[in-house]
């Protein structure tokens, strides 16, 4: 570690569950973020800070207006710009010891393999089903933890999969796509919430590659922003789940 590299991660090498040895597994980590939107921005810039060692992102959107009420890693010069790039650049300037790749492509069945192939976790920032699904048959196939989270209203959620043979994957949640299933476009988000859900998917991501306390393997983490309340619940593997069992 670089004498930069020791003040840079200062709060963490002094956290007995991170240290030395988690901050080194975090330089040397490799993640993919699909979706550069309002959850993999937050998620990203945490990611970026802590030392990711290999940020990849996957989105092929461009920055629109109506995103800067929430996705707080680009600016209002950005707009029209691929959302990819420009995130890219945001992360470099909060830490320009991380390698990024940037893929402004949309993830398909096609192509999750190929894109996610070699990373360590998938974050899944999405907010289609299809895309959902993509994702979690690549991690499944692929053997890579997988860490979801997804937005509404003012309520959002985060679970971690894993294909171990023991705990559910995403499909074990959502197993077919819901046939009314709706966008933040249409019933409208309150734009902090996406911080929220995406710093804790940032926490996820750094207790999977290091190694401290309890991810969310197993569990669903549900956060209510109009209560202030959050409860977790289980989340047992689905013996009939249509893409692990």
């Amino acid at each position: 570690m670089k004498p930069d590299d020791v003040t840079r991660y200062a709060r963490h090498l002094v956290l007995k569950e991170i240290g030395g040895p988690g901050q080194q597994a975090l330089l040397g980590a490799r993640i993919a973020i699909i979706g550069a939107g309002g959850l993999g921005g937050p998620a990203g810039l945490y990611l970026a800070a802590a030392g990711i060692g290999h940020i990849t992102l996957i989105d092929d959107d461009v920055v629109d207006l109506s995103n800067l009420q929430r996705q707080i890693q680009f600016q209002t010069e950005d707009i029209g710009a691929a959302k990819t790039e420009r995130m890219a650049q945001s992360l470099s300037r909060i830490n320009p010891e991380v390698t990024l790749s940037s893929h402004a492509v949309r993830l398909t069945d096609k192509n999750a393999q190929d894109l996610l192939a070699g990373h360590d976790v998938i974050l899944d920032g999405v907010d289609d089903f299809a895309s959902r699904f993509a994702i979690n048959q690549a991690c499944l196939a692929l053997g890579i933890p997988l860490v979801s989270g997804a937005l509404g209203r003012f309520n959002g959620q985060v679970s971690c999969f894993k294909n171990d043979g023991h705990n559910a994957c995403y499909r074990c949640l959502v197993p077919e796509i819901p046939p009314h299933a709706q966008t933040c476009s249409q019933v409208g988000i309150i734009g902090a919430l996406a911080g929220i859900i995406g710093s804790v998917m940032a926490l996820e991501t750094v207790k999977i590659i290091t190694g401290a306390g309890e991810p969310l393997f197993g569990k669903l983490w549900l956060y209510d922003g109009l209560t202030t309340q959050a409860r977790k619940i289980k989340l047992p593997r689905d013996p009939a789940c249509p893409a692990c069992s």
